[in-house]
This record gives structure tokens, C-alpha cells and sequence, in this order.
């Protein structure tokens, strides 16, 4: 995944997931603490696929319901995407489950007036005891990339995807060198 133009509150979700599924301490001196991202939490939320195919919030923090006007909880992730968007969002929930990465959604948040906002969703899976991957709950950070103000107060109701980042499932191995010698 091209991380150079994400939102330094996705950067820092991501980095932890990567630890956290590679089985690394997750206590280092250097990794970011919670106090110093407060917004970053307020933005999180779970979804569960469910049987009929959705993805079902668990949880969502006060800043994501109170940004789309509503508790979330077993509301249906897939309802705040309308036509193409809602199958295509369905599509790539699908292969950030199957391929076990987080993905990137770029697009952007309306109003029922009319007031848009620029959104960046970030979906990674949530790995199981064993480290299995295939786990059908997701948890995702809901970011809006400035211009808030613009709505007025008023609750974000319909969304829009701008573009896809997929999960990157290249494997990092150990490299090989070849050196020689004239000798």
C-alpha cells in the first residue's frame, strides 16, 4: 500500500495493526500512545459480516456517530453506500477480508442539503487467537480530511467513493544479496 498521501491517524492505525499481526511487542518506547491521538479513537469503529451479507456496526466511537447523526450500532455499514458504490464497497470489504490487509476508500460525505466533506476509511481485519485472518469482523477508522466546518453541524447521510486502495498482500521475506569478486 502507497502510505505517502494517507492521513497521519490512518498511518499510525495501520503501523499498529502490522505489529499487532506480526506478533510484535507492541510496547515499545517509540510506538505512539493513545493520549497523544485522542481523535483517533473517537473515529473507530467495528462492523461483522452478517448472514445476510452486510457488515453490521459493533461498536463506533462518539466522533463517527456524531459526525453521521446517529448511534451506529447494528445499523448496516453498507446502507451509508448508495448503487455502484455499495457494491463495489461490498466487493472490497470482501477482499480485505479474504486477503487478511487493511484497504483504503478515498471519496467523500454529503449532507441532505447538499454540504460535502472529503472521507478517508481505512478497513483492516481483526486477526483471531491463532493468527487467522479470516475473521469476519473488520475494524475501520473514519477520517474526514478537512472542510468539517463546511457542513454546518449537519450529519454526514450519503457517501461517495473517490477511489480503492486494495490490501497489499506482497510478502516480505528476506532478501537476497549476490556479491562477487574479480578476484
Amino acid at each position: 500500500m502507497q502510505d505517502r498521501s494517507i492521513h497521519p491517524n490512518t498511518r499510525i492505525l495501520i503501523d499498529a495493526w502490522r505489529r499487532m499481526s506480526r506478533g510484535q511487542d507492541t510496547n515499545a518506547v517509540d510506538d505512539p500512545r493513545v493520549a497523544e491521538h485522542p481523535d483517533l479513537i473517537t473515529q473507530l469503529f467495528v462492523v461483522q459480516h452478517s448472514k445476510d451479507n452486510g457488515w453490521r456496526f459493533r461498536t463506533a466511537g462518539q466522533g463517527l456517530s456524531d459526525l453521521l447523526g446517529r448511534d451506529l450500532t447494528n445499523h448496516d455499514f453498507l446502507e451509508l453506500w448508495s448503487g455502484p458504490d455499495r457494491f463495489m464497497m461490498t466487493h472490497f470489504m470482501e477482499a480485505i477480508r479474504y486477503d487478511g490487509a487493511p484497504g483504503i476508500v478515498r471519496g467523500r460525505g454529503e449532507t441532505l442539503a447538499g454540504q460535502r466533506v472529503e472521507v478517508e476509511i481505512t478497513l483492516m481485519p481483526l486477526v483471531r487467537p491463532g493468527g487467522r485472518t479470516d475473521t469476519p469482523r473488520l475494524l475501520g477508522l473514519y477520517q474526514t480530511l478537512g472542510g468539517e466546518p463546511m457542513l454546518k453541524g449537519r450529519p454526514i447521510w450519503r457517501h461517495r467513493i473517490s477511489m480503492l486502495v486494495p490490501p497489499d498482500t506482497r510478502i516480505e521475506g528476506p532478501q537476497l544479496r549476490l556479491v562477487t569478486t574479480n578476484a
